[in-house]
């Protein structure tokens, strides 16, 4: 028979020490600015984390889903950092987007667009610039990289491809359930 070890490997010490290292060095970077949630943008290396920022927000009112994460948003808007280093083009785009955005947004609310509270004074906003290469450029880019992540389909009740589990025909073909059944 053998016999468990049932004392803790914990040490009520380490922890406290830890914790004792914690607490400071959060409100070192709180007061620093940085706030935990806003961490993602700081590893920008060509547009700037409140460009990132605002990008996030421009994200999620042209494609708003209350029962999306914010961390989905981000993971669409990241890799336009990367195309920001290596297109001048995209990354002027970019930034003389959000900065008109802004500036509309300072005109009108006296606030930045990411700190415009009420998401249908943010569309109206929006409205204002749809018909602009920056306007379409984000949207168009969104519908493949907020939709195409496979994290994001369950939520939407898609089940991912079928071909590789024989076709539709196969999988979920027949599987009407909302017609009367004749």
């Amino acid at each position: 028979m053998r016999e468990v070890d049932r004392r803790s490997k914990y040490d009520r010490r380490v922890f406290l020490k830890g914790a004792a290292t914690a607490v400071p060095a959060v409100a070192i970077a709180t007061s620093a600015g940085l706030s935990v949630s806003d961490a993602w943008a700081n590893d920008a290396t060509t547009l700037t984390p409140a460009t990132l920022k605002t990008l996030v927000k421009v994200a999620r009112d042209i494609y708003p889903h209350d029962f999306l994460g914010d961390s989905y948003y981000i993971t669409a808007i990241k890799p336009w950092d990367g195309k920001a280093a290596k297109d001048p083009a995209i990354k002027s785009l970019i930034s003389d987007g959000v900065t008109q955005l802004d500036k509309a947004a300072n005109d009108r609310h006296k606030v930045p667009y990411a700190q415009v509270q009420w998401e249908s004074e943010r569309v109206a906003l929006l409205q204002q610039i749809e018909q602009t290469p920056f306007f379409q450029k984000v949207r168009g880019d969104l519908v493949v990289s907020l939709y195409n992540q496979k994290e994001v389909w369950p939520k939407f009740g898609y089940e991912g491809s079928s071909a590789e589990h024989g076709g539709y025909i196969k999988r979920g073909f027949a599987d009407i359930d909302w017609l009367p059944k004749a």
